[in-house]
């Protein structure tokens, strides 16, 4: 039986419902790691230079200011999941919350954090795209489940 589980969250609604499903379905006795992969705005805040369009220096600071407004929602949103797993009987040493910084992808990178972290299963919420968005472009999940070696997927719809 899986012990370990990592859930992919991006603050939509199917990562709630992945998130019930998870309080739900899994043994409370399970290890759940919470995560959001995020760009890393913080890297065009600090950026200088004359190559810089004008009109994104110029709006610079309220650009750095969503962003810095959109990080603390997110962090809202894993701790709200955090407190539904332990309403549902996780221990709150048994669930972990992590945003990391995109470095080669979303789908890349939880992956990675699965085959680091040697989880058993990782869970993510289906996304809710058209056929012909989701055919050029793909979901996360989608490649998640196309790219995972060694690790169950658990999609949710």
């Amino acid at each position: 039986m899986a012990k370990r589980f990592l859930v992919a969250l991006d603050k939509s609604n199917n990562s709630l419902r992945a998130v019930k499903f998870v309080a739900t379905t899994i043994s409370p006795e399970a290890t759940v790691t919470l995560i959001s992969i995020v760009s890393d705005p913080a890297a065009a805040c600090e950026l200088r230079g004359p190559s810089l369009a004008s009109v994104f220096t110029e709006n610079m600071k309220t650009f750095c200011v969503i962003e810095d407004a959109k990080k603390a929602a997110l962090e809202g949103f894993l701790e709200e999941a955090k407190k539904t797993l332990i309403k549902a009987g996780f221990a709150p040493k048994n669930v972990a919350v992590r945003i990391r910084k995109q470095k080669a992808g979303v789908a890349r990178d939880i992956l990675s954090e699965a085959k680091r972290g040697k989880y058993d299963a990782v869970v993510v919420g289906r996304r809710g795209v058209s056929g012909v968005r989701q055919f050029v472009f793909g979901s996360v999940s989608n490649k998640i489940v196309n790219r995972a070696e060694k690790v169950s997927v658990i999609v949710v719809d």
